[in-house]
């Protein structure tokens, strides 16, 4: 996206995540956009090996947090017409996606995606229970 206003909500690809957020400023190439949800989870593990286990380092990879700021390139943005969803309830879903999505396979890289998806999942909830 070429353009965008300040306050215009948008679609934006962050890292290996999706986020909703909204415009705060123009910063030359970049867009400094704040998340009011989460569209897609980040991916887990090792981005440059993506699917290994062995040898390497396994990341684990927080979605960026409500009202967090981010920059992001403008190509990466694109124009969200939706109403946003609540924070929480939009993460939970792309937690969820993403554990369908690597349940749907039983290898070694799934299983530990699940493993830490399910430790971040504890605790991003574990102060709300």
């Amino acid at each position: 996206m070429d353009h965008a206003t300040i306050g215009q909500i948008v679609k934006a690809h962050y890292k290996s995540g999706t986020y909703i957020g909204e415009v705060m400023e123009e910063r030359g190439e970049n867009y400094l956009i704040k998340v009011l949800a989460v569209i897609k989870h980040p991916l887990q593990g090792d981005l440059h090996n993506y699917g290994k286990t062995e040898d390497v380092f396994f990341h684990q990879r927080k979605a960026l947090s409500y009202q967090e700021k981010m920059n992001v390139s403008k190509p990466a943005i694109h124009p969200f017409e939706e109403d946003v969803p609540d924070y929480l309830d939009s993460l939970k879903l792309a937690i969820d996606q993403l554990r369908t999505k690597l349940s749907k396979e039983n290898k070694p890289f799934n299983e530990a995606a699940l493993r830490s998806l399910d430790q971040l999942e504890q605790e991003y909830f574990k102060k709300r229970k």
